[in-house]
């Protein structure tokens, strides 16, 4: 039935190609998820009124969120090509693209990190630092825990974009579906196969969206 309506399509990269998309996909949400997180607490706890007040060091972090946040992705893998040559030794492959997938996406992410964390309950942190808490408690057993549902919904959003990513990078040849569905598709003039590749990236972007979800909505105890 599917060979009927997708002729062109060869399974078997396809398979290749969603293997390659996932691996980009994960590797940088993991990473995304770690250093955002680490930039959104800096931001956060250096901003006036809190723990590790600092003018300067806030600019400065402020400043690199917002200039890597801003480029648009395409320009920034292209930008990246040095860094990523020295990094990994090639522009071509998956690895070539987490580079540029992560610093595309990790000050994104930082942003809602901070806004997590502005959005929780300053009595509480308040009661916290009363109580005679280290700095390390109240990040770990105050933010963090306090603000996780609103952090979960935030990767998950920056996830479904780094799929996107992945698309955009295949392009310039860094595997995975929007690789396939360029080269094997778009430049071939086979429709069917741009067809299957976008539906597959629907598919996965569905299926972290409801993940993503699932676990907000245990997390979330309001």
């Amino acid at each position: 039935m599917l060979n009927e309506f997708f002729p062109n399509v060869n399974w078997d990269k396809m398979w290749e190609a969603t293997n390659e998309t996932l691996y980009m996909t994960g590797i940088s949400v993991l990473v995304t998820f770690v250093l955002g997180i680490v930039l959104g607490l800096l931001l956060f706890l250096t901003s006036r009124g809190n723990i590790w007040q600092n003018a300067l060091i806030n600019k400065i972090i402020a400043a690199f969120v917002n200039v890597f946040r801003s480029i648009p992705f395409i320009i920034l893998i292209v930008l990246l090509i040095p860094f990523t040559k020295f990094l990994v030794g090639s522009m071509i492959g998956e690895n070539a693209a987490l580079p540029a997938l992560i610093i595309g996406a990790a000050p994104f992410y930082a942003r809602m990190v901070e806004i997590a964390l502005r959005e929780i309950d300053k009595g509480v942190i308040e009661a916290a630092k009363s109580m005679g808490a280290r700095t390390s408690t109240i990040i770990f057993k105050v933010l963090l825990p306090e603000s996780m549902p609103a952090l979960v919904s935030g990767i998950t959003v920056t996830a479904i974009s780094l799929v996107g990513f992945t698309a955009m990078a295949g392009v310039i040849g860094a595997g995975g579906l929007g690789n396939l569905a360029y080269l094997e598709g778009f430049q071939r003039n086979r429709f069917d196969v741009t067809l299957m590749a976008t539906i597959v990236i629907l598919l996965i972007v569905f299926i972290l969206q409801v993940i993503g979800d699932i676990i907000t909505s245990k997390l979330d105890k309001r």
